[in-house]
């Protein structure tokens, strides 16, 4: 059944992953194991990851190379190089970004973010405060949670087996 919430959502995701609608809040600040100035973040990433690890852009859904990433491995932060997520927790949610349903112990941090007319959860890296994307309750189980990431803000280490 197709409610008034699930148009708007969908209408809001579509257009944010068009690029019509984009977050310029800076990424959380202070506090964090790693801070650096922004001419040093622009430096160190490209435009596309320093917009959605700085100012919490989004990527165009299914363009992220990590969506269809089948391998073992770990998942990190592309601005700090913190790891984020294992490959054990990585499923398709259909959504175009790489989901998750749990990140690793103390890796990631939330909080509210209430851009766009709603309110949703934002999720960054606990080591340097970059974007990641938000986390939803309608993953599966065992936490029932879906971490929706950016792929551009992931960078993705294999493991061996």
């Amino acid at each position: 059944m197709t409610t008034r919430r699930t148009l708007v959502r969908s209408a809001l995701a579509s257009f944010a992953a068009l690029g019509f609608v984009r977050n310029t809040r800076a990424a959380p600040g202070g506090g964090f194991e790693l801070t650096l100035d922004d001419a040093e973040w622009r430096r160190r990433l490209t435009p596309e990851q320093y917009d959605v690890l700085r100012h919490e852009g989004t990527e165009r859904a299914f363009t992220s190379p990590l969506l269809h990433e089948k391998r073992r491995g770990l998942f990190a932060c592309a601005g700090c190089g913190r790891d984020l997520f294992s490959s054990e927790t990585k499923f398709d949610s259909g959504t175009g970004w790489p989901s998750f349903w749990a990140p690793l112990d103390k890796a990631v941090g939330t909080e509210q973010d209430r851009s766009f007319g709603m309110v949703r959860t934002a999720v960054h890296c606990a080591r340097c405060g970059g974007h990641l994307g938000h986390v939803f309750d309608d993953g599966p189980k065992p936490t029932g949670l879906r971490h929706c990431m950016n792929g551009v803000a992931l960078t993705f280490k294999p493991t061996s087996a």
